[in-house]
């Protein structure tokens, strides 16, 4: 192995390994270093929590990583045909890529609560949204360092839409509408109960903690009287 295959080696295992322990460990291999290469080290950033769980699904659930960079780029080349005027099902690749973010962000947190942390669920979502539909793949995958945002219709910059007459649509066009109406409100209803339960489980979560403190409290003045 080379010198520079060693270092690029030692550098996933910094991102890796726990958050916990990312600034101990790059600081340890800047010890190790000399010149070029630990300037290269000391200059790595330490991911957000949202990052980092984003990168444990690439190193520890691989499967799943690469369902969503799949699911992404078949959407994102359906888009591409169906501006292009080309035959194209956005809503079968639309919701192919929900599902395998939706799996994506459940294992990273479950990921993240295997080491005690809680990544915001809304983040995840963004960022692998933001990194399945990038025309480019990232440079290093699994060293992300921040949360992304989807760069939205700029990721299509150099497709020319195609402009077609409209035909008098058909009664299955109609049905076909309706059901697609239904479907995005059903999923719509469904993410807002999503994120309702999230918020009641986390003031669930705070109302316990100060019940919780506020026995302590008691308990405390109990023992203080006697």
């Amino acid at each position: 192995m080379s010198a520079a295959d060693k270092l690029s080696e030692q550098i996933d295992d910094l991102y890796r390994g726990t958050l916990a322990e990312f600034t101990a460990s790059r600081n340890a291999l800047v010890k190790a270093e000399r010149g070029a290469d630990a300037t290269r080290l000391r200059k790595l950033a330490k991911p957000t929590l949202v990052a980092w769980a984003v990168n444990q699904v690439y190193w520890h659930a691989r499967k799943i990583y690469d369902q969503l960079i799949k699911s992404g780029e078949r959407l994102r080349n359906t888009q591409i045909a169906a501006l292009e005027g080309k035959s194209a099902d956005l809503r079968a690749a639309g919701e192919a890529h929900r599902r395998a973010i939706a799996d994506a962000v459940k294992e990273a947190e479950r990921l993240a609560a295997g080491s005690g942390s809680k990544p915001a669920p809304d983040a995840l979502m963004r960022t692998f949204e933001a990194l399945s539909l990038a025309a480019q793949p990232p440079d290093a995958p699994g060293r992300l360092t921040k949360e992304l945002r989807p760069a939205g219709f700029e990721a299509l910059t150099g497709v020319t839409p195609v402009a077609r007459s409209a035909p008098e649509p058909t009664a299955k066009d109609r049905r076909r509408e309706r059901e697609e109406a239904a479907a995005a409100k059903r999923l719509a209803a469904e993410e807002k109960q999503r994120e309702a339960a999230i918020k009641k489980a986390e003031a669930a979560v705070e109302r316990a903690k100060k019940k919780m403190l506020a026995a302590q409290e008691a308990l405390k003045r109990t023992r203080g009287q006697g």
